[in-house]
């Protein structure tokens, strides 16, 4: 498996590593920019390694130097489409987050809303592309501004490797995972259509004003595969 190291995904990777203890669950490994809460897991024997591509705390970097199941690794190796067989390809599962995300499950996590450009996007697309489920987890708003969307400003991970979302009014599958959506009924998440989620927050947050793109381009959205998926433009 593997999380992201912001605030949800460290919260998130600490409650799988409680449920893993009590169902005495085993991974082969967990990979990506590797925590201490991902440490802790190797010491307790819930993993059988860490692939390392990049350390994001200190407890990190000092398991990195002890532990030979601690492994690092390139980035080519983790996520490069013209590998053999780069380690995203084995992932079970990868947990992500989204800067917006559109009725059909598009993530931008490239610009802001407004259009300006807040980062790279590491290893988005890659995992989801490998994973076998990717879950996306965000509040449904930030600073009132809704996160779903008709339509990303920026698509930095396309929909077709999206396969829920959580939100903390209710969870979104994407309508390609027939199997995820048979598996979860009768469970006792609230499962909402993405539109349902965005016409909630809309009741909450009112509907936001479109901001339109400028007719400058800037920059352009690399696939991982080397292919253009999107252009950034300038509003002047």
């Amino acid at each position: 498996m593997q999380t992201g190291a912001g605030g949800t995904s460290l919260a998130t990777a600490d409650q799988i590593r409680k449920l893993m203890l009590v169902e005495q669950v085993h991974g082969s490994f967990a990979s990506g920019g590797i925590t201490g809460h991902y440490v802790d897991m190797l010491k307790q024997g819930l993993f059988s390694k860490l692939y390392d591509v990049q350390c994001f705390d200190l407890q990190a970097v000092e398991s990195y130097h002890h532990n030979d199941n601690h492994i690092g690794i390139s980035a080519s190796k983790y996520g490069n489409p013209f590998e053999d067989h780069p380690i995203v390809n084995d992932l079970d599962v990868v947990i992500l987050g989204a800067t917006e995300i559109d009725l059909d499950f598009n993530v931008n996590v490239t610009t802001d809303s407004f259009g300006n450009i807040i980062g790279g996007s590491g290893g988005h697309a890659d995992t989801a592309y490998g994973a076998k489920i990717t879950v996306i987890t965000s509040p449904l708003a930030r600073a009132r501004i809704p996160l779903i969307k008709e339509r990303v400003r920026t698509i930095t991970t396309p929909g077709e490797n999206i396969d829920i979302l959580v939100t903390e009014r209710g969870i979104a599958i994407n309508p390609r995972r027939i199997d995820l959506i048979d598996q979860l009924k009768g469970s006792p998440f609230i499962i909402r259509p993405i539109k349902d989620l965005m016409d909630l927050q809309h009741q909450i947050s009112g509907i936001p004003h479109e901001i339109l793109d400028g007719s400058h381009p800037v920059g352009y959205v690399e696939y991982r595969d080397g292919t253009i998926i999107d252009t950034l433009y300038c509003s002047r």
